[in-house]
């Protein structure tokens, strides 16, 4: 297989810049665009970004993050030339993965690093330089950061040790690669993944019924008066007890800052007022974090206190968002399924899934792809449309943003107040920190009814984000 060939760039003394904001921002946007090496880098420290306006100023971060990706990418190849292709002591008849002993002590004491760390640095550069060259070659060009290299390697490598042939490396990498430019890295991690999934639909399917059985719920003992409990899940239930948490504070009126007073015996998740005034409530200044973990523990203590008798286990009383093609739920194929919150899932398990589940078909215009379109006629939109926001956004529609579409808030691009219709076109899930922002940060929404849209910030930098197909990972 042939790998990435990374070289430096020829070093000449950096040009001269011309002082003034004006030819400053347009150097920026030349060395943005120029392809990373030593002399763009050498250019772009003679500038001082404050010196520059503000959207120079991303523009110049922006490059400075293109030139460490270059360097990162050189980086990789250093660690191969240290550690060697292969480990020195292998895992048996597995020579992809191993332990490298003076190797690794060598790597973890020049960078400082841990002997895990190093080892998995080592694995990692081993991955990339050995198996993965367009991953490789983006990464020194700059068109992908050193975060979403080691992700599409972390993701892939044991699919490749598994036999996964070039073509289908390949195919994988182009995927990951433009999935990039516009997504997190844990968006691209799980655009991977469903990736693996379509094309060894098999190995996947051994892969999650193995880990099925790892599952397990465990409690450990502080030393500072906590607990730490750690639930290791299948994905599905792990999205069935955090819907519940989520569930849970919203239905007791906590997830806007404010806790209101109950007098039901049965809500242990209720804020008492010390005091003899009838306030109906009081302000709430715990963290998210801290209302999910006090709502499980109110959750688990309600079951307790009720003792209901008729609890039916397996029973889903929450909803769990999944997608799946009609050829996979009859059978006829072996499609993952997109479980809402984390992507790709066996088609068995979905399969499984949808045996209990509650079915909702959206059909769209064959021209618009609108499903509903009420124009000025009403502000609320109904059920049916809302549905479909949500199995078509899955997540919060600023960039890079995971937060669950079903938590969050209904939003006019256009505002209704200023003509925007109640419309797939101009309708969309944010979540309630990026709505506020919107109405209030100064940023502004151009949505689209497939659910692209542009967001551009007050600075005047824009940023695109793509439609999601229905049947991908968010």
């Amino acid at each position: 297989m042939s790998t990435a060939r990374v070289t430096y760039s020829e070093t000449s003394e950096p040009t001269p810049i011309v002082t003034g904001t004006v030819d400053l921002d347009s150097s920026v946007v030349t060395l943005l665009n120029s392809i990373p090496g030593i002399t763009t880098l050498a250019k772009l420290v003679e500038i001082d970004p404050v010196e520059l306006n503000a959207s120079s100023r991303i523009d110049y971060l922006t490059a400075l993050e293109r030139q460490t990706a270059w360097l990162q990418a050189l980086m990789q190849r250093a660690i191969i030339a240290v550690a060697g292709n292969e480990p020195s002591v292998s895992n048996g008849d597995d020579i992809f993965f191993g332990v490298d002993e003076a190797e690794r002590e060598d790597v973890s004491t020049a960078l400082r690093l841990s002997a895990g760390t190093a080892q998995s640095r080592i694995d990692v550069a081993r991955t990339l330089v050995n198996h993965l060259p367009n991953t490789c070659s983006a990464l020194a060009t700059g068109d992908i950061s050193l975060a979403h290299a080691n992700v599409i390697a972390k993701e892939t490598a044991a699919a490749i040790r598994d036999g996964l042939t070039e073509y289908q490396i390949f195919e994988v990498e182009q995927r990951a690669i433009a999935h990039a430019e516009f997504h997190t890295p844990a968006q691209v991690a799980s655009q991977v993944r469903t990736s693996l999934a379509r094309i060894a639909p098999e190995t996947f399917e051994d892969t999650v019924a193995r880990a099925r059985d790892t599952r397990r719920v465990s409690c450990y003992n502080d030393s500072d008066g906590m607990s730490t409990v750690v639930a290791i899940l299948p994905a599905a239930d792990a999205q069935v007890v955090m819907n519940a948490i989520e569930s849970f504070i919203r239905l007791t009126g906590t997830e806007n800052g404010t806790a209101t007073e109950k007098a039901d015996a049965d809500n242990f998740f209720s804020i008492r007022a010390n005091s003899a005034s009838d306030s109906m409530s009081i302000k709430d200044v715990r963290s998210i974090d801290m209302k999910r973990a006090d709502a499980l523990t109110s959750l688990a203590a309600t079951f307790l206190a009720n003792n209901v008798d008729s609890y039916k286990p397996h029973r889903r009383p929450v909803t769990v968002n999944l997608t799946i093609d009609l050829p996979t739920l009859l059978g006829l194929s072996e499609n993952p399924g997109i479980l809402a919150g984390y992507g790709a899932i066996p088609a068995t398990v979905a399969r499984e899934l949808a045996a209990d589940g509650k079915w909702k078909r959206f059909i769209t215009d064959p021209v618009s792809g609108e499903l509903l379109n009420l124009g000025r006629e009403t502000y609320e939109p109904p059920q049916a449309l809302i549905d479909f926001l949500t199995a078509r956004d899955r997540t919060c529609r600023f960039p890079g943003c995971r937060q669950p579409a079903r938590v969050g808030d209904i939003d006019h691009a256009k505002s209704w107040d200023t003509g925007g219709e109640t419309s797939i076109s101009n309708l969309g899930v944010l979540c309630r920190r990026h709505h506020r922002m919107k109405t209030h940060g100064g940023w502004e929404l151009k949505s689209r009814g497939d659910g692209s849209c542009t967001w551009t910030s007050p600075t005047g930098k824009i940023y695109q984000v793509p439609a999601r197909p229905i049947n991908d990972a968010a």
